[in-house]
């Protein structure tokens, strides 16, 4: 590519190809369809939750396609891949919702990454990127794609905060903590967070049910909160019709 090309070109023609790629939905099967964003570039465990998610929905469950959108210096040089802005989401989240049936099919979105008190998701990449993804924000990127069944996860501490936004008779919602709660087990020496390991790795290799996993998540979690003398981050749930 030219070497004047921006990142915001580069990302658009990296999202372009990725959607092109999707394979088109089979009608009268319910396909899923999943973006995974790995919103700060300061510490591995996101980026590394979005990479085994990739796996596991191609692998494990027939996914017809996968997004990902990861703030990490490899996805600049050795692995390159679109970076994690709300720009970038909302692009991913309308090419998938016009390859999915978006009455039959579903979305799997997963967010990892930090989250403040004021339930705000820290989208960062210095000194590309600083920016606050807002559950309104997250919301209409969602209703603007058009897609109907959702499955929205979030990996970040006080990420209960999003529900109310998030909830719909049509979307199971899943987070990390409570809305005034911290999630735990980033940082430089852990591979993936305690609820990424918990639900996506354990969970999603246990069963396919999405709530299944989130029943063991819970119980996991709590062990290793009480031997870590950690507060209880309360992971939540919300489940539609």
């Amino acid at each position: 590519c030219a070497e004047d090309e921006s990142v915001a070109q580069r990302d658009r023609r990296l999202l372009a190809a990725d959607v092109a790629a999707l394979a088109p939905q089979r009608p009268g099967s319910v396909d899923l369809y999943v973006v995974g964003f790995a919103g700060d570039s300061t510490e591995d465990v996101f980026r590394n939750e979005v990479a085994y998610l990739d796996t596991l929905a191609s692998n494990r469950f027939g996914a017809r396609g996968v997004v990902t959108l990861v703030n990490h210096f490899d996805s600049l040089t050795s692995a390159p891949r679109p970076l994690a802005t709300l720009e970038n989401l909302r692009i991913a989240l309308a090419g998938v919702g016009k390859a999915m049936d978006r009455d039959e099919d579903v979305l799997l979105l997963y967010l990892t990454m930090h989250g403040t008190e004021d339930h705000e998701l820290a989208v960062a990449f210095p000194p590309l990127l600083e920016e606050w993804i807002t559950p309104p924000q997250l919301r209409t990127a969602l209703d603007d794609a058009g897609i109907g069944n959702r499955v929205v996860v979030i990996s970040a501490c006080f990420s209960g905060g999003f529900i109310p936004e998030l909830r719909d008779s049509r979307a199971l919602v899943v987070t990390a903590a409570r809305a005034d709660r911290a999630s735990f087990g980033c940082g430089s020496e852990s591979n993936a967070t305690y609820f990424g390991r918990a639900w996506l790795v354990d969970g999603l290799n246990r069963g396919t049910s999405f709530i299944g996993a989130y029943d063991i998540a819970t119980g996991e979690i709590s062990n290793w909160e009480r031997e870590d003398g950690e507060v209880a981050s309360l992971p939540q749930i919300d489940v539609g019709d």
